[in-house]
């Protein structure tokens, strides 16, 4: 895909970078095990209780491979201490328990093994990158090709989506006027990797913000001055047809800038001591549900009981990141009541509204949006019987305390309780529904559908190392991480989601990689996962954390529930690079492929003392024949978001179907 003309942009451009980079895979590595539990009701119904993020998904998917009407399928999301993007597939363990309990009438259970985790993996694609980068003098972006391949292993998994992802979100955190993608993913022999943390974006933000460090030294820009300078404006729809709302990065970087007092530390520490910039960019869930429909992708239902009691129902599933605490706050700011006095009930396809699962940073933003619907529509009942109870307007009405009362007689008022008995004389059984569906995207090119969000959240984050250049041992002593939120609706485990990412985010950028060793011949020459055991798959542990310092930056986007962003993914982000070009900063060697390991850094290290050039990485990136790209001029060249050398999509679609009658 290219937007705008790349090369004549790189061609009048002041100086031209290119570099390639790779980027290891890894797996979610989840303490909690895939297990899934299936039995037939004397009704002969068929129940699954399985720990996967995406309920509806599965129901909807067993229902077409065991030839059963979805009506006479439930599908029961336990709750999860982890899923990462890991539980969001549909695997083979939770078909087959289910066929299996219907072929013997008896529950059937299947729980993981560890390796059997590893092989299962849908986890980070293996990464090669080449970035060809267009800046002028003062270091601001002119254009960027970028070429992404992708090992995906044997199956597809949301291959198609995890390709696009590597190039989607390159043009929402800086201003770039021209760019221009290639992805191709090749399958290999290997398990099928899919969407973890980030889904397809760590990678080539990896590389991009450290090709952004080398650019700042060989201007000689301060690389937090640099990025300053050259930040997306809020209100902006990008080259590649991306609508950004609010945008707090220039205050994240600000933040974590004066926080980590850097302006005195960067390139000013004694040898073996560095410090490291990055930022990154997220979601606050797709545009675009998995499978393409006009319905809303999440929706609430909420009952009120005569004794003061609320049961909220939504088919979100909790998996660890407290979307059920969301949920409960959510739905009792509203309504003004406790949320002790709220029921919760999520993750059953029988008893709860579609929701399309926990993936993509979603939750927060279309649950929280409906819940907001719901519960004002159920407001608006007990108002408005309260009025007539209380003989006041009901627009002075307010819900607070358990109460609802007058704003200019605080002391006239009722009990939450007694506002719910008066509605239900009035009306009858109370409930109400809300429902969310994201704003259609201005992109309506092929392959547009993956990077449009309601909303983008924003990250920075500065790295403190230590490098010894005798050995090449590297230990991160700092992180300090600025997180654009939009309005933390609970603090606590906000900041719970930031220091989750940066620890996944470390052990991605110093440990972590899912490799494989080929058996000899005589045992069949198949790969096999090298390490597939906790014991040797090497993960950091609470010894090996740094000092955190953790900021939410708040400025409510009004796309958000109460303002709110994601907060679950985008902080992973930034901390690769930032470890990258904090090791840089410390001995002046760049390593540019992920796990950044003390032999790789002891490697450059030598290179560096023979007088070459200290880098370890790819060298080359292949030769591919790519097919010719879609054109979409950006915005501010006339584009519609349509490309201009595609034929009519729909009247292709048309021709097909006819075909195929």
């Amino acid at each position: 895909m290219e937007f705008g003309d790349v090369e004549e942009a790189l061609d009048a451009s002041d100086h031209v970078f290119e570099d390639t980079f790779y980027f290891e895979g890894n797996t979610h590595l989840p303490i909690e095990q895939h297990a899934s539990l299936a039995a037939v009701d004397r009704d002969g119904k068929l129940t699954l209780w399985s720990s996967t993020q995406t309920p509806h998904y599965v129901h909807r998917a067993l229902a077409r491979v065991l030839e059963l009407p979805p009506a006479r399928i439930r599908v029961i999301a336990c709750p999860n201490g982890g899923g990462f993007g890991g539980k969001s597939d549909i695997f083979g363990h939770e078909i087959v328990v289910c066929k299996a309990a219907l072929d013997l009438g008896r529950p059937v259970k299947i729980a993981l093994n560890r390796e059997e985790v590893f092989y299962c993996h849908r986890g980070r694609h293996p990464v090669l990158m080449k970035f060809r980068t267009g800046v002028t003098s003062e270091g601001k972006l002119t254009g960027m090709h970028l070429q992404t391949l992708l090992d995906g292993g044997a199956y597809g998994s949301y291959g198609v989506a995890s390709t696009f992802y590597t190039g989607a979100l390159a043009t929402v955190t800086y201003e770039l006027p021209r760019y221009r993608f290639d992805g191709c993913r090749v399958f290999t022999n290997k398990p099928a990797c899919g969407p973890k943390r980030g889904h397809g974006t760590p990678q080539p933000r990896f590389g991009q913000e450290v090709q952004l460090d080398k650019i700042a030294a060989s201007l000689k820009l301060d690389p937090a001055e640099m990025r300053l300078q050259m930040i997306a404006p809020a209100q902006s729809v990008t080259a590649n047809h991306m609508k950004i709302s609010t945008i707090a990065l220039g205050e994240c970087i600000r933040r974590v800038t004066a926080a980590s007092d850097w302006s005195n530390k960067h390139g000013k520490l004694p040898e073996g001591k560095g410090v490291g910039l990055a930022c990154g960019s997220y979601l606050s869930g797709a545009g675009l549900p998995i499978y393409w429909n006009k319905m809303p992708h999440s929706g609430v239902q909420i009952k009120l009981d005569r004794g003061g009691g609320v049961t909220v129902f939504c088919g979100c599933t909790e998996i660890g990141q407290g979307s059920d605490d969301v949920l409960v706050g959510l739905v009792a700011e509203v309504l003004g009541t406790h949320p002790d006095d709220i029921c919760c009930v999520t993750g059953d396809t029988d008893l709860t509204p579609v929701d399309l699962g926990s993936y993509s940073s979603r939750v927060t933003l279309m649950m929280g949006n409906a819940a907001i619907q719901a519960a004002e529509r159920a407001r608006e009942s007990l108002r408005t019987a309260a009025a007539d109870k209380l003989d006041v307007p009901a627009e002075r009405l307010v819900f607070a305390d358990r109460r609802v009362f007058d704003t200019e007689d605080p002391d006239r008022g009722m009990s939450f309780r007694d506002a719910i008995i008066a509605a239900e004389e009035r009306f009858g059984t109370l409930g109400s529904v809300g429902s969310y569906t994201p704003p259609r995207s201005p992109a309506r090119y092929k392959g547009g559908g993956v990077g449009p969000s309601a909303a983008y959240s924003y990250s920075a984050a500065i790295v403190g190392v230590t490098v010894d250049p005798a050995t090449g041992w590297l230990n991160v002593d700092d992180v300090w991480c600025a997180h654009d939120i939009g309005r933390a609706l609970n603090p606590v485990l906000a900041r719970g989601q930031v220091e989750g990412s940066v620890y996944m985010g470390l052990g991605e950028a110093l440990m972590e990689e899912q490799i494989f060793r080929r058996l000899p011949k005589k045992l069949s020459g198949a790969l096999v996962h090298k390490i597939p055991s906790l014991l040797e798959y090497k993960s950091p542990t609470s010894h090996d954390m740094p000092r955190l310092h953790t900021i939410l930056v708040e400025e409510p986007d009004p796309n958000g529930p109460m303002g709110a962003k994601e907060v679950g993914q985008g902080p992973l982000l930034p901390i690769m690079p930032a470890v990258a070009n904090a090791v840089f900063d410390a001995v002046g060697v760049r390593i540019d492929e992920v796990p950044i390991t003390p032999d790789k850094i002891a490697k450059a290290l030598e290179l560096k003392r023979q007088g070459k050039e200290p880098r370890v990485g790819p060298k080359t990136f292949p030769e591919i024949e790519w097919p010719e790209a879609l054109q979409v001029p950006p915005p501010w060249e006339g584009g519609d978001g349509k490309a201009i050398n595609d034929p009519d999509r729909k009247r292709a679609a048309k021709l097909t179907e006819e075909a195929r009658r």
